[in-house]
């Protein structure tokens, strides 16, 4: 072999070997110790959960900025007077329920509780009108409870569901079963039958009752919340669109001045005979379903890292800093793993580059340290990065996210040494193996790609931030230890995290992150997978 080809290989290979020995030596400032010093202020009760906005996760962004800045890092963002700033500022706009109730005689019936509603309802001031039996609410050729029957101006309550025929067979659907969303048959149907007569508010008579109706109330109160989820954007509500109010039978009766035995008479007499009401119960009804607007200022902590020689391309690495906050009850949902562990290894990843950096080995391509918020309200802080990035995205070489890596799941109680991989291997081949690679060199945990597969019911690829990064096609990875039992709750707090296990993980992250910055060429996006 040729003399001079045969030293280059040498040299090539002892730089090669150099730089991993330089990768090892940094990656040992991250340590338990450190993870655990900042995590216990990020996880703690003085800041209140980090709801999304709140002064407690302002306080959070105050505290990473603080040591960002103490690590050398530049400010990644500018201020609307022109200065350099840590904080990439947003605005989130909230629509949500104000006062919710109805009202018949001296009862107040309470929003979730004694009736919940379907579609938006927008009454901002309470509202009277007499109501009545509208049988099923039904107006089709076959069958109409509005044949004889003047709602010009009232409100009516109906019955769920179509009646049924002598001959068992149900009246609309012309089976043997009932059906339920039904052309004519719908409540989205029933409330547009009623508006064309006139009615002002339609009022659905549930055939739940016990447990299953109280099932069914705390079902549909979950599923008003995303009435009162905000958007980025603000939203223009139609005040005149469909909804309804779903009540008991109980309900029903207290709103009619009649009893539940006679509802339900009236309910088998359609039935029987397959003919409206001739004599319908009436009332009157008070209603108010008022919507509120509110701003939520929150932002995105930006610290930038420049590289060398290839400072142009930008290595992104996130987390989520706001957690979900005060439970009505009053506790403090701390999020130490969910997102407090992703929030300081980022803090840890920075440390050692800026030592690299402080020796003049410092990264050749651009980091840019993101944490951002919004992550819990649906992923908002790094949606608003993707719209308007701070470095041009088409310079951005991949995103390495991490989010929730303190804890273990149910399938891995009994071995703690493990990490999930989601989205490695989706955009670029080269990221997926620089990953195994440095995983296999410095770590050698199980690298778990359970849900990476695009048939993962949990859909866990579309629930983090990377996931705004992966639809403008940047290649990512997320870093995921699993749901554990304190997920969203109260017990989410340090004493449980795992430090050691983190620290490992956060290594592993550091070395990806240390090839994809110092290796000569740029990863290639040669990959399209589901």
């Amino acid at each position: 072999m040729n003399k001079n080809l045969l030293a280059g290989i040498l040299l090539s290979a002892a730089t090669i070997a150099n730089a991993q020995d330089e990768a090892v030596k940094y990656a040992e400032s991250i340590t338990k110790d450190d993870l655990k010093k900042h995590l216990v202020i990020i996880a703690s009760d003085s800041l209140e959960g980090r709801d999304t906005g709140s002064p407690g996760q302002k306080k959070a962004a105050e505290y990473v900025s603080k040591y960002y800045k103490q690590f050398g890092l530049q400010p990644g963002a500018t201020d609307a007077d022109g200065s350099k700033s840590f904080l990439q500022k947003y605005t989130l706009h909230k629509r949500s329920w104000g006062e919710v109730y109805v009202k018949a005689g001296d009862k107040k019936f309470e929003f979730n509780k004694d009736f919940y509603l379907n579609g938006i309802l927008i009454a901002p001031e309470e509202s009277s009108s007499e109501v009545v039996l509208a049988g099923y609410g039904i107006d089709d050729q076959a069958y109409s409870d509005y044949k004889d029957l003047d709602v010009k101006g009232k409100s009516v309550i109906v019955f769920e569901g179509e009646p049924k025929a002598a001959d068992g067979k149900y009246l609309i659907s012309g089976t043997a079963e009932k059906s339920k969303w039904g052309a004519a048959v719908g409540w989205q149907s029933k409330v547009k039958a009623a508006h064309e007569k006139g009615a002002k508010y339609v009022f659905i008579i549930t055939d739940k009752t016990g447990d299953d109706l109280d099932k069914e109330i705390r079902q549909r109160a979950v599923m008003a919340r995303r009435f009162n989820a905000p958007t980025l954007k603000p939203v223009q509500e139609n005040p005149n669109n469909i909804a309804a109010v779903g009540v008991s039978q109980d309900v029903a009766a207290q709103i009619l001045n009649t009893s539940v035995a006679k509802l339900v008479k009236n309910k088998a007499a359609i039935d029987k005979s397959g003919k409206p009401l001739t004599k319908n119960p009436s009332g009157q009804v008070a209603v108010k379903a008022e919507r509120t607007s509110e701003t939520i200022e929150t932002e995105n902590v930006a610290a930038f890292m420049e590289g060398s020689d290839k400072k142009e391309e930008v290595l992104v690495i996130s987390a989520h800093l706001d957690h979900i906050g005060i439970s009505p009850n009053g506790e403090i949902n701390n999020g130490a793993d969910d997102d407090g562990s992703g929030t300081v290894s980022l803090l840890e990843i920075a440390e050692a580059f800026s030592k690299a950096k402080a020796e003049g080995k410092g990264p050749r391509r651009s980091i840019l340290f993101l944490n951002v918020t919004g992550e819990e309200k649906g992923l908002f802080g790094s949606e608003y990065y993707s719209e308007n990035p701070l470095f041009p995205l088409k310079n951005t070489i991949a995103d390495l996210n991490i989010d929730m890596i303190g804890r273990v799941d149910e399938a891995h109680k009994n071995d703690h040494n493990y990490v999930y991989l989601i989205g490695s291997d989706k955009l670029s081949s080269k990221l997926h193996e620089i990953s195994e690679e440095a995983n296999k060199k410095y770590v050698n945990f199980k690298l778990d790609y359970t849900f990476n597969d695009p048939k993962d019911p949990n859909r866990f690829y579309y629930r983090s931030d990377h996931y705004n990064f992966a639809k403008v096609g940047i290649p990512v990875i997320f870093y995921f230890t699993g749901v554990h039992e304190d997920y969203h709750k109260p017990g989410d707090d340090v004493e449980k995290i795992l430090f050691e296990k983190q620290t490992s993980i956060v290594k592993l992250v550091f070395h990806t992150a240390w090839e994809l910055v110092n290796r000569d060429e740029r990863i290639v996006v040669d990959s399209n997978k589901e």
